[in-house]
């Protein structure tokens, strides 16, 4: 009895439990779902955007009790009359090792002091560990080991209920349908525009500073609530799934610079099967703090906090099952950190001319249709459109188009082909036209 108070406590924290459906899981971006899911034959609650897992009620596993859960463990016995000690043996840690291997060869039809993509490349290796620790708890660790290694994820969700789930550590920012999908699920051989200037992989808002470097994979440290609501009779998906995360702003593995708390969220209505409607907020800011030169007369130099507005939406539609349809619209406000310099007269930070000019608004596009051509092959064609500032003044429009050769589920090979369409009236000589070819592997274990 040394152990009953610890016990009564864990379990008004608990809850009844659910255990997860019996399934084979493999690996994504964000999240564990099911080979099932990969193949994009399930509703969007289930789909490998989303992080919420499926579940299957097992009274059973109570010996049938008209007791919940906590009577239970107050009374310090299972339901079926044995020790709470067996009862627990069944909630021990499971643990689960896996991870995946993309390798790129690019050409890029530019000059050798232009390409940015030429020749041989490890584009992704990852290694997950992730899990289970007392039923209503799930774990994810997972690492990127080429280049400098560095921790990706890191998580601790609690999933008793799929109508509410809470996520803490370090994961995906729930902004964009794209973000959160793992690379095999993309379609295309990289994110889309969108999703990488405007979601925090190589954000618009770096300029020079690299506030987020591209590492950061469009994720932050932070607590997540998500859940779907609204089952349907007849097929069973849901109609509702929303997300609701407070993040620090500055990427990943690292603390929040000027005390101030990034919120995004997302509303994502499922009128039918396997078709989804999304909308997405997100406002926010981002700082770098920096040494900076006092006025003559006032003690010489001093820490200062660069900061900006980070606030931005998003709409898209999407359908994933054999066909795949993909449409995204998103706009920024907030200038660039570059687009402010320090007043050492007047000690503070101020708005360039220049930046003025060009304004703070920036927006981003992209279309993706993937076309079953048989089971062993789907072809891609994507349109990729991002504008710095909104206009027609400095754009980028990328055309795709790629045919994936599904060996197994966990072996794939791409080949794709980018016509790339640069125009730049703030800087005419970054102007360029040019062609890029892509070859792939994806491997998954």
């Amino acid at each position: 009895m040394k152990y009953a108070h610890l016990f009564s406590a864990l379990a008004l924290a608990s809850l009844p439990a659910l255990a997860y459906a019996q399934t084979d899981y493999a690996q994504t971006d964000n999240a564990l779902v099911s080979t099932a899911e990969h193949e994009g034959l399930v509703a969007h609650s289930e789909m490998p955007c989303t992080d919420t897992p499926s579940f299957t009620a097992t009274d059973e596993e109570f010996g049938g009790s008209t007791l919940s859960n906590n009577e239970t463990f107050m009374k310090g016995k299972a339901a079926d009359g044995r020790r709470l000690e067996d009862w627990t043996k069944k909630s021990k840690p499971s643990v689960n090792f896996g991870g995946y291997i993309i390798g790129k060869y690019a050409w890029d039809k530019r000059e050798a002091e232009e390409a940015t993509q030429d020749g041989f490349n490890l584009r992704l290796v990852r290694l997950y560990v992730s899990g289970e620790v007392f039923r209503d708890f799930k774990y994810r660790i997972q690492l990127e080991v080429n280049g400098t290694p560095h921790i990706k994820d890191a998580t601790l969700e609690w999933v008793h209920w799929k109508e509410f789930s809470i996520k803490a550590g370090q994961f995906k920012r729930a902004f964009s349908f794209e973000n959160p999908y793992n690379p095999f699920d993309v379609g295309v051989g990289d994110y889309s525009q969108l999703v990488k200037k405007l979601a925090g992989f190589d954000d618009r808002i770096n300029g020079t500073t690299k506030y987020e470097k591209s590492t950061n994979g469009g994720r932050d440290l932070g607590l997540q609530f998500q859940g779907d609501l609204f089952p349907s009779r007849r097929d069973g998906h849901t109609f509702l799934h929303y997300q609701l995360a407070f993040y620090n702003g500055q990427g990943i593995n690292t603390w929040d610079v000027d005390k101030k708390k990034d919120i995004i969220g997302t509303l994502q209505f499922n009128p039918v099967k396997n078709f989804t409607i999304g909308i997405f907020g997100w406002k926010g800011t981002a700082a770098v703090k920096e040494k900076v030169q006092m006025a003559e007369g006032m003690g010489g130099s001093k820490t200062a906090i660069r900061t900006t507005d980070r606030n931005r939406m998003a709409v898209g539609v999407k359908y994933e099952s054999n066909w795949t349809f993909r449409a995204e619209y998103a706009r920024s406000w907030g200038h660039k950190l570059d687009d402010y310099a320090w007043n050492g007269t007047k000690n503070q930070y101020e708005l360039t001319a220049a930046a003025a000019a060009n304004g703070k608004e920036a927006d981003a596009f992209y279309a993706t249709l993937g076309i079953p051509c048989a089971a062993w092959l789907k072809a891609y064609v994507k349109y990729d459109l991002y504008r710095d500032y909104a206009n027609s003044k400095r754009m980028n429009s990328i055309y795709s188009a790629a045919l994936n050769f599904k060996f197994t589920k966990n072996l794939y090979f791409q080949a794709q082909y980018n016509l790339v369409d640069t125009k730049d009236d703030v800087v005419p000589s970054n102007e360029d036209r040019y062609s890029q070819l892509w070859a792939e592997m994806y491997v998954r274990f």
